[in-house]
């Protein structure tokens, strides 16, 4: 009886050991800048993701984690990887960043110029994939709202965007196209080639619909990420 004991606890304890595996949360962080940040407001794209999860019963499968800094360009978020990111123990790193690199440009006479962008974008990548971390690439979405490419930062916004499609497609990575699709949305009900008031406040900051169509986004890819 002793010598069929053993071997039964131990059967109780991997299946035990199994279960906790299934139960344990994916850690998701979204590393980038204001954009991200604001994520967390009310409405913002982060809490609808969460009130999503709720309703689909998936709340104890996902931890999503914001890890957004206003102002920042892709190196500060190199430089606050370890302190940011690496903490919270991430499983999947959303990167989402660029809008900054290019519209420093004109308001503050700083930005990144693209080789760099592109060097320190895949130094992230490099770091976070060297601990183990799986990586999603997000392209920035609009600087200024008007559809028919008038708006001054276009040029370079759609440059930097594809750089990043460039990266994801290199490096085999999954990327959520905003750029693309926020381009299409406003093709399609931006009648009035507005600069704002569409899918954001202010030309950049999301507003309520630009959050709803990020997050719908954002999840369409997180769901096939495992």
């Amino acid at each position: 009886m002793k010598i069929l004991i053993r071997p039964f606890l131990f059967i109780i304890f991997s299946i035990s050991l199994l279960s906790m595996i299934r139960q344990k949360k994916l850690n998701i962080v979204f590393f980038g800048d204001s954009i991200t940040q604001m994520g967390m407001n009310p409405g913002g794209f982060i809490v609808r993701m969460n009130e999503a999860l709720h309703q689909k019963g998936l709340s104890s499968q996902y931890n999503l984690i914001d890890a957004g800094v206003g102002y920042d360009k892709v190196y500060d978020l190199y430089l606050r990887m370890d302190s940011d990111v690496m903490i919270k123990s991430p499983d999947i790193v959303f990167i989402w960043v660029g809008v900054n690199d290019v519209w420093h440009k004109s308001m503050f006479g700083t930005g990144t110029d693209a080789d760099k962008f592109e060097k320190f974008y895949r130094a992230i990548i490099k770091e976070l994939k060297s601990n183990g971390i799986k990586v999603v690439l997000v392209t920035p979405t609009t600087i200024g709202e008007k559809n028919d490419y008038t708006n001054q930062q276009d040029g370079d916004l759609n440059k930097y965007s594809q750089i990043i499609r460039n990266i994801a497609k290199d490096l085999n990575l999954p990327l959520v196209d905003l750029h693309s699709i926020f381009h299409t949305y406003e093709v399609n009900n931006n009648t009035a080639n507005s600069d704002k008031g569409i899918l954001t406040v202010d030309g950049v900051h999301l507003n309520d619909a630009g959050n709803k169509l990020a997050a719908t986004e954002i999840w369409k890819v997180l769901k096939d990420v495992q």
